[in-house]
């Protein structure tokens, strides 16, 4: 089937974007304005993907059965408060916090030294709190943060598959671009979590074999998670439109949280670039906006 390849085609290109990611601490030191501009990007386009594309399909996928939008709207807050406890509970996101006012001249630097800025701003906050620095407890926090992150990029695997069976079904013939936002939101957030990942390695010392092993297995994780999503349809159920309403909305509940409730803040609470990260946000937006003209008319529209 067309899907199946187009499917295929992404995963591979979200294997190297990730990996791709992972390679840039040893390869090339991203500089905090550049990360703030990428994270404001990418953040506005999950954001549009989520609203102008995961959730018409998922409304479009429900139509018919009892209770529909609610259902529709159930699902898509289950999705939001899932994803918020996994960044919550798991840390799976680390991105650099704080303001960096007053401190200009680190905005083009990389990002380990414009983190380091931050925590010197902040460094009050660290007498605040206790910490355990047990090996246990440095144990548990890996364990805590890969468990948290196979859950997220399974869930971006589930959103994924979901665009492209649910857009596959109702494209007219030679279109092939199923699933184009959602591809684009996963494909340009991947790189984000693979570096937070193997800069972190990096950083409590552990050996390129190992941060590079961890990076395979992240890479792979959200092309399982899409492969198996749309190869398991058959077996779960003959009808496979309530699944993919459901997945779709879970996912664009997914997609809003991870936009307003880890990208986005990362840059609101920045007073430098202020202009170039909302008009970054924008684009992401308009990025959305412009991915419907390439849908087919009716791909939104509800079934009879």
């Amino acid at each position: 089937m067309l899907s199946n390849l187009v499917l295929s085609v992404y995963c591979l290109c979200i294997i190297a974007a990730s990996l791709g990611g992972g390679f840039l601490p040893w390869l090339w030191k991203p500089t905090h304005r550049g990360m703030q501009l990428v994270m404001s990007l990418v953040g506005g386009l999950m954001l549009g993907v989520a609203m102008l594309h995961l959730l018409p399909h998922s409304v479009a996928e429900q139509h018919g059965a009892e209770h529909s939008l609610d259902l529709t709207v159930g699902w898509m807050l289950t999705g939001l408060l899932v994803m918020f406890l996994l960044i919550r509970v798991f840390h799976v996101h680390a991105h650099e916090h704080g303001d960096v006012q007053g401190h200009a001249h680190d905005h083009d630097h990389p990002v380990e030294e414009a983190h380091a800025v931050d925590s010197r701003a902040h460094e009050h906050c660290h007498h605040d709190h206790s910490h355990d620095h047990s090996p246990a407890s440095h144990s548990f926090s890996w364990l805590g943060l890969a468990f948290g992150l196979a859950l997220h990029t399974i869930i971006d695997g589930l959103a994924l598959g979901a665009a492209v069976a649910a857009e596959a079904e109702h494209a007219p013939p030679g279109f092939a671009l199923f699933g184009l936002g959602t591809f684009l939101a996963v494909v340009l957030h991947k790189p984000l979590d693979a570096l937070s990942i193997t800069s972190l390695m990096t950083a409590g010392g552990w050996s390129r074999k190992s941060t590079f092993s961890a990076n395979l297995v992240f890479a792979l994780m959200c092309p399982l998670g899409a492969l198996g999503f749309v190869y398991g349809l058959d077996a779960i159920a003959a009808d496979h439109a309530p699944i993919m309403g459901a997945a779709l909305a879970f996912a664009a509940g997914v997609f809003l949280c991870i936009s307003l409730a880890d990208l986005l803040p990362e840059v609101t609470f920045h007073s430098h670039d202020r202009l170039r990260l909302t008009a970054a946000l924008f684009a992401g937006v308009g990025l959305a906006v412009a991915i419907g003209f390439l849908e087919p008319k009716h791909s939104h529209d509800l079934s009879p």
